[in-house]
């Protein structure tokens, strides 16, 4: 398969996506200017989400590569739709109806009618989403270096310690409620509650997937031995996406209000993201480069101290897409090196 074909259905999201935004803007402001500014906005917010998803592709890759071809097809269709619509449009409409003591029409109302509000909301639900989502990728992170089973390193003295201390069961927990605790005792009285409740949540709910994936998954293989790797992965993988979007969507509010405008943006980012997921995966390209994998774990880590540093600061989302593109990039030229030393 060429690398055209599996950004095919990207392109032709893309071009809908463009034109929809165009269209809004025409509509909301009724000139060339309106237009224009919402279709380049469009452009920023996919760009923005690719650059912050691109290490998310590369997990996601690990996890499908032991995933049957039907669960990975049921990953691109099903999951694009939870991502473009569960995260990019219910999840912001959820998080306001919460805040705001609404339902969720009266939320999707705020958003189409009051947007200036309704970003108001969403950006004073903050401190809880950071905290939720600094947690749970923190985690999926330290489970990743805490592996006895894990052959290759790339920082070696680090990493290989890490392996063996990955027999204290119970460590990766310790250390990531430590690094909560750092972070409350520096907030407000007021907002430590919100903070150590939303990260205990983002804790629970890592475990909890990981229990019921490797309990549907052994119900799987009990069944059918060759679908290993099933519905518990999608799931763990479908949590992951939703973790690393949080940034995104409110990343997207510095941008703009509309709830379209975002939800469109991000999607075309989401379907970039999918596709180059299932090209690592055919083309085997984590095989191939050794290292890319890495970058891509220690990206997520420092993604997960900056989402708990932005309880205290501001940390632009440029600077987030710098960090993850930059540490991938060297992971791949350090794997292009090694390949070329061992040739």
């Amino acid at each position: 398969m060429s690398v055209r074909r599996y950004f095919f259905w990207p392109v032709v999201f893309t071009a809908i996506g463009l034109a929809a935004v165009f269209w809004i803007g025409w509509s909301e402001y009724g000139n060339w200017y309106g237009a224009l500014s919402f279709f380049l906005i469009g452009v920023v917010l996919a760009v923005l989400e690719i650059s912050l998803s691109f290490d998310n592709a590369i997990v996601n890759a690990n996890k499908l590569h032991y995933m049957t071809p039907v669960w990975r097809q049921r990953f691109l269709t099903w999951g694009i739709l939870i991502a473009v619509f569960g995260m990019r449009i219910v999840f912001p409409l959820a998080v306001v109806a919460i805040a705001a003591g609404i339902g969720p029409l009266a939320a999707l109302e705020l958003a189409v009618m009051r947007p200036a509000e309704y970003g108001r909301i969403i950006e004073g639900s903050h401190l809880s989403i950071a905290a939720f989502g600094g947690t749970f990728l923190m985690m999926v992170a330290l489970s990743y270096f805490l592996d006895e089973d894990k052959e290759v390193d790339w920082f070696v003295p680090l990493e290989r310690r890490l392996r063996k201390w990955a027999s204290l069961r119970g460590l990766e927990i310790a250390f990531v409620i430590l690094v909560i605790a750092g972070f409350a005792w520096f907030l407000a009285p007021a907002d430590k509650a919100t903070f150590l409740m939303s990260a205990i949540f983002g804790l629970l709910t890592f475990l909890l997937v990981e229990l019921l994936g490797n309990v549907l998954d052994r119900a799987e293989e009990a069944r059918d031995m060759a679908r290993a790797g099933g519905f518990g992965a999608f799931l763990y993988l479908e949590v992951l996406d939703a973790s690393f979007s949080f940034d995104g969507v409110i990343g997207a509010f510095a941008f703009t209000k509309n709830l379209f405008l975002i939800a469109i943006g991000l999607g075309i980012g989401a379907f970039y993201v999918r596709a180059m997921t299932i090209m690592l995966v055919e083309k085997d390209t984590l095989a191939q480069y050794r290292y890319l994998e890495h970058g891509a774990f220690y990206s997520i880590f420092l993604l997960s101290v900056i989402m708990f540093a932005q309880s205290m600061v501001h940390v632009p989302e440029v600077v987030t897409g710098f960090i993850g593109v930059g540490l991938i990039g060297l992971a791949f030229l350090q794997s292009m090196l090694y390949n070329r030393n061992s040739a």
